[in-house]
């Protein structure tokens, strides 16, 4: 059983890795469009103009799916897409360049590119990064560069001080965002593959993993 789960998970993961650009493009689409989807879980805050939404999450999963460049070109792809008319920003529908660097919440959605870029290229980087507690931390890191863009902008739109930008737009988010990176990295610790498929810098580490977890019987090394 452990040796075709992880067999699976092998498969899928370089499956994604031999697609061309235009099917990693499609990829992204896709993931771009469950971010938006996700998007529509929002509640409002009466203290903040930034409401809770489920599109961290949707960041978390294209991210770990899509790995390094492609997961935060899915958010460049979510964020083009809305301000061309796609109504999946948290709310809004088609608005110009200028109304959304006017909104107090655009900064987040930068800030979710740049996420992107970040968690893909840990997950693909060292084979190490795909374990629970791990998925976990780089989530949490993840959400810190969220905030970071949030933040400034939040405090530049509303002409707040950086720490009541932090009170307004960092404070109210970090127990609901921790709980979507422990949702978001149970998912990637069952279906991110523990062996290499793209010349991880740890590939050498992790076939002791898979030889005890599966007495040596897997082959697909590569």
């Amino acid at each position: 059983m452990i040796s075709r789960t992880m067999s699976l998970q092998y498969e899928i993961f370089a499956w994604r890795e031999s697609r061309g650009i235009v099917s990693k493009l499609s990829l992204c689409f896709g993931m771009a469009a469950i971010t938006g989807l996700l998007a529509g879980i929002r509640i409002p805050l009466p203290f903040t103009p930034v409401p809770i939404t489920g599109q961290v999450l949707g960041v978390f999963l294209g991210s770990i799916f899509l790995g390094r460049f492609y997961g935060g070109i899915s958010q460049i792809f979510y964020v083009i897409l809305g301000l061309c008319g796609i109504p999946w920003f948290a709310g809004w529908k088609g608005v110009s360049i200028y109304q959304f660097l006017s909104v107090p919440s655009a900064g987040y959605l930068i800030g979710f590119i740049f996420a992107g870029f970040y968690l893909g290229s840990v997950v693909d980087r060292k084979i190490k990064n795909r374990f629970f507690l791990q998925q976990v931390w780089a989530m949490t890191i993840a959400s810190l560069i969220i905030y970071l863009f949030g933040t400034l902008h939040l405090s530049i739109v509303l002409k707040l001080s950086f720490k009541q930008a932090i009170v307004m737009g960092v404070l109210p988010f970090i127990l609901v965002d921790l709980l979507k990176a422990v949702v978001a990295a149970s998912l990637s610790y069952s279906i991110l593959p523990k062996i290499p498929y793209n010349g991880e810098l740890d590939r050498d580490v992790t076939q002791n993993f898979s030889k005890i977890c599966r007495g040596g019987s897997f082959d697909n090394q590569g």
